[in-house]
């Protein structure tokens, strides 16, 4: 069975079908691999995200989250391709829609996380801006530089305009995009990463991968988007009965960030790996290559083995925190409160020194260094805003018109808040916890006037 209900093969010549790759993905089943993705998949800059796990060190947490960048890309080069081809069927002329554009909105797809650094995203939110003051690094830039530098070395024969197309698919749902709403065929670009409503095949896969590599269910089913979708005024829209499964995405997604994304444990471990890194960076100069692909490809996962094992003594801090690491001699989650929902919009990140400022009397005194506090903020793609209102909808098939949804009109069930913070803190040094613990509350009292956290 493929993707969308039956093995849907037409969007490969069937002369040419038995001449193409294909892997088994035990997501999707088989992927067929076109000739020109197959070139930048046999590069060793492309082969470089088998060693980026999708979830980063979610694996010490969850044993089964092993899966890796390699497998998500390839399985959004597949969705990406299976979306195209869907609406080429049944609005191709209509649309002109080709196999030019099959073929551009295939390869953003297949190379639109090839940016990414060590540990997912933990390497560009929490180190950079460690030894970087003001960094605006981002892995969706570097994904830009990357397919140059990949087209440039292996000498791959690609169109320029193609590629230009390629790369502004990537940057489609960031601040670097420069878009505009009434582009040319302006529908392909919400396909992989879109920036419009949040709706993309990067979305379907992972929220199906990563659930089923934490052994978690999964019963959101993309499948009852992708089938029904049409373009209305350059847009993919969906049927309005459907608008409970749009929801569900996003809530799907806003669980996974609370039960596996930002597992307390498991940023615990991100919280040291961080501090290895930090204390390795200016021996192993691993901020040195975040704008040079020549070298930044070199970097993976494998850096945290390498300083593991190095016997220079520059690295020696750094390696008696991974050996904490492996003796799970972990950071200690003190505790945790959710920002009151009418404070949200006036929120302060809170920082380690709010908590040292908290402390009343004690023997024991505290130092910044001795606390991390992490800000989590879980939302519905949208921040506080509902993700339903930038959604077109249309009525049936025989409707050209597209709306949006009120939010009076839908299901009384459904949250009328999407977002939210929660404030974590964790302690260094065990023997710090109940006097961290207790500053912790303090905070919470003087900040809110209650002691807001759930645990005890």
């Amino acid at each position: 069975m493929g993707v969308f209900g039956n093995e849907d093969l037409s969007s490969f010549p069937t002369n040419e079908l038995r001449f193409n790759k294909h892997v088994h993905d035990n997501v999707h089943g088989n992927i067929y691999l076109d000739p020109l993705c197959l070139k930048f998949i046999d590069t060793e800059q492309f082969q470089r995200l088998r060693e980026l796990k999708q979830l980063g060190v979610t694996n010490m947490v969850y044993p089964g989250a092993v899966h890796s960048r390699f497998e998500h890309s390839l399985g959004v080069y597949w969705l990406a391709g299976e979306t195209v081809q869907r609406l080429k069927t049944f609005q191709g002329m209509e649309l002109g829609i080709d196999n030019h554009d099959l073929q551009t909105v295939r390869l953003a797809g297949l190379l639109h996380d090839i940016g990414h650094g060590p540990f997912s995203h933990m390497f560009e939110r929490e180190f950079l801006p460690k030894v970087i003051s003001g960094c605006q690094w981002s892995h969706e830039s570097m994904s830009i530089n990357m397919i140059d530098h990949i087209v440039d070395t292996h000498h791959i024969d690609v169109d320029a305009q193609m590629l230009k197309r390629v790369k502004d698919m990537i940057l489609a749902s960031t601040e670097l995009s420069e878009l505009k709403n009434n582009a040319e065929k302006r529908f392909l670009y919400d396909i992989v990463a879109n920036g419009r409503n949040g709706i993309d095949v990067d979305k379907f896969d992972y929220l199906i991968r990563d659930s089923r590599a934490c052994g978690l269910g999964c019963n959101f089913q993309f499948q009852r988007l992708t089938e029904p979708m049409r373009v209305i005024d350059n847009e993919i829209c969906y049927p309005a009965k459907e608008y409970r499964t749009v929801h569900k995405l996003f809530a799907t997604r806003a669980d996974l960030c609370r039960t596996v994304y930002t597992h307390p444990k498991k940023m615990a471990i991100e919280l040291m790996i961080v501090d290895a890194m930090v204390k390795a960076n200016n021996f192993l100069e691993i901020s040195s290559m975040i704008n040079d692909p020549s070298q930044y490809w070199k970097l993976d996962d494998t850096i945290l083995k390498k300083i593991e094992i190095a016997s220079d003594p520059e690295l020696a801090e750094a390696k008696e925190l991974i050996l904490r690491l492996r003796r799970r001699q972990l950071y200690q989650f003190c505790n945790e409160y959710a920002v009151p929902k009418d404070k949200i919009d006036h929120f302060k990140a809170v920082t380690a020194q709010d908590i040292i400022c908290s402390q009343k009397h004690t023997s024991l005194t505290l130092k910044e260094e001795d606390i991390a506090v992490t800000n989590v903020k879980i939302d519905l793609t949208r921040g506080r805003e509902n993700p339903l209102e930038c959604i077109n909808f249309y009525k049936d098939y025989d409707s050209a018109e597209k709306f949006v949804i009120p939010e009076d009109r839908v299901s009384h069930l459904l949250p009328t808040t999407y977002q939210e913070m929660i404030v974590r803190v964790y302690v260094k040094k065990p023997e710090l916890v109940e006097a961290v613990s207790e500053a912790f509350e303090n905070f919470q009292i003087r900040t809110y006037g209650i002691k807001a956290q759930v645990l005890m």
